[in-house]
Formats: structure tokens, sequence, C-alpha cells
């Protein structure tokens, strides 16, 4: 069984209530149609029931009428919601009027949906960008508890099986945040091996902090940042398996591992690969993508208190279907 074959099982076996906003853009709907007949999660779409029901008749979809349907125009819960949102956002100015004004944008309605324990993560981007997909999810349900800052994971799926967990890694951050600093790049490491436990399935994330240096071979501020990103990785999570700096090759490569790293039980056998800044990490999944014919997929958000996750504009069908099956495994985790 593939590793999506699995991640779709845990999504099936285990039914989350996902929120698809754009539900007038037709992969989305495409997506929530097949998501439904699959039994992959409980869809809540959100705009016209009119609208949306004659959109999936023009596609020829048979399940849409089986997701619930909310308009934030017509929802006996519209007001609740208007009054989360100013209770939450009054100290930044907000008043309860341009609360219900905001409230019928659907990314926000559906953020304000979970907040309000109505649902457990939400997918948009096919429309949107993703500081209109980022904004409400920070404003509304905010970041995780210890974390302050939002990263995004890779999945690699290559044809490697003696690297990482049989040829598959999770990678970050290649999606968020430019140039995280030594206690941003420890939470982005605590995330990814989340990551790699809730979606990936991983029973043990290894946590390599890459750099171009492996335990003191190079001396530079850059190389002391992931030395002190290492540390307090170590502190928030002790129970994880981390360790730093290893080069890319000490942390994949056994008989590197232990010629530059010996006694360390991550080098040569780690299977998360946390990056030293974001620059790197989008160059080096797409290298490994590219030119090693590897399988990418996400990037997954990470950092946020229920999942909310960015599709690019140019996702197909099959990337939404994806990535309800990943948010849903996310929000299992994250009650």
């Amino acid at each position: 069984m593939s590793l999506i074959d699995k991640i779709v099982a845990r999504a099936q076996a285990n039914k989350q209530r996902i929120v698809l906003p754009e539900s007038l853009e037709e992969r989305t709907l495409t997506a929530a149609d097949k998501a439904l007949a699959d039994g992959l999660a409980e869809i809540i779409l959100i705009g016209n029931v009119d609208e949306i029901m004659a959109l999936a008749d023009k596609l020829g979809l048979k399940h849409v009428g089986e997701a619930t349907i909310i308009d934030p125009a017509t929802s006996e819960k519209t007001e609740t919601y208007a009054q989360l949102l100013f209770e939450l956002r009054k100290k930044k100015g907000m008043t309860i009027e341009e609360a219900r004004k905001k409230v019928l944008d659907p990314l926000y309605f559906g953020c304000l949906i979970i907040k309000n324990g109505d649902a457990d993560g939400q997918i948009s981007g096919a429309l949107s960008t993703t500081g209109d997909t980022l904004r409400p999810a920070l404003q509304i349900i905010k970041c995780a508890p210890g974390i302050s800052c939002v990263s995004g994971a890779m999945l690699l799926i290559t044809q490697t099986p003696q690297y990482g967990e049989d040829g598959v890694l999770v990678v970050g951050d290649v999606a968020v945040t430019p140039m995280p600093d030594a206690s941003q790049l420890a939470q982005i490491a605590v995330c990814t091996a989340q990551t790699a436990k809730s979606v990936a399935g991983f029973e043990e994330p290894r946590v390599a902090m890459l750099s171009f240096s492996t335990k003191g071979s190079a001396k530079h501020e850059v190389v002391d940042k992931v030395v002190e990103a290492t540390r307090m990785a170590q502190e928030m999570a002790p129970e994880l398996h981390i360790d730093g700096e290893l080069q890319a090759d000490a942390a994949l490569v056994p008989g590197v591992g232990e010629k530059k790293a010996p006694g360390s039980k991550i080098a040569g056998h780690a299977n998360v690969l946390v990056f030293p800044c974001l620059e790197v990490g989008n160059i080096g999944y797409k290298m490994v993508q590219r030119l090693g014919n590897a399988d990418a997929i996400g990037p997954i958000l990470q950092g946020i208190a229920r999942p909310v996750n960015d599709l690019s504009r140019g996702c197909s069908v099959d990337d939404i279907y994806k990535m309800v099956a990943i948010t849903a495994c996310q929000a299992m985790d994250a009650k």
C-alpha cells in the first residue's frame, strides 16, 4: 500500500469535518464529490445551496448533496460567529459591524466554524492567495500552544528505499518562514516531526537539523543558529529524537553518519529533515523532485492550532482530494 493509500485509509477510518470554502470552484467541488463518494471526510461547503447544486448538476456530480452546505447570508449561526469574531478581534479595533461584514467572507466563516468547534479543518487556495488563506486562520484559530510561527512541510516519496522511512522523507520549512531565527527553527523542527507522525504515519520521527557543517566541522554564525535551534528543539520536545548540526549526507547515509557524527542516533538514519532557511528548503526539495523523480506532496501547513491548508492555484482535483485526506489526518492529532 502506498503512502497516499495509507493516508486515505486513516482518513476513512476516522472521518473528520473538513471545510471547503471555495465551493463554486469547479476543481474543489469535483474533489468534494469524490471525497464524499469515497467516505473520506464529512465535507462542509460554504455558499448558496442553489448555486452549488446547479454547478454540481452541470459537472455531473452525484454526491455533493451529501455535504453540509452553509450559506453565511442565511445561516442561523452567522450572528454567533460574528460575535465570536468580534470578541477575538476587538482589542485590534474591530467593531461588531465590521465583524458582521467580515463573517460573510467564506474564508473567515470557515475558520470561525472551526474555532466554534463545529468543524475540524479547512482547505482553500484554488482561488485564494496564501495570504488570504493564512490571515483568517492566524486571526481566529491562531498558532498551536508554544508555537509562534507557521511553516510548511513536504512529503518526499523517493525511489531510494535505503533512505528515510523506506524512501519517504518529511522536510520543512519549504513554504512560509523565509529566515527563521533559532527559536522559530526549533519550532519548525518539532512541528515537522509532528507532521511526520500524524500525516506520514512515522512511529519514530528521526529529525536532522541540516547545515553545511557536521558537529563543528565549520564555524559560522548560521551554523551557530542551527546548533542553538537543535538545543531548543530538544528542550521543547525531549521525547523526540533530534540531532544537529548535520550535513545532508551525514543525516542520510549510515557510513557517512558514522564517520562524521560517531555516536549519533540520528546521523545516517534521519527520516525528517529541517532546513536552516526557506531558500535552502524550497530549492532542495525541488531538486530532489525534478532530478530524483521524487513525488512531492504539499506543502502541508503546520503550527496552526487546527489544520488549515493552502492549495496552489494551479492544483488539480487529485491534489485537493489528497489534501482533504492529509488535513483529516492532521485534525485527528490536533484534538
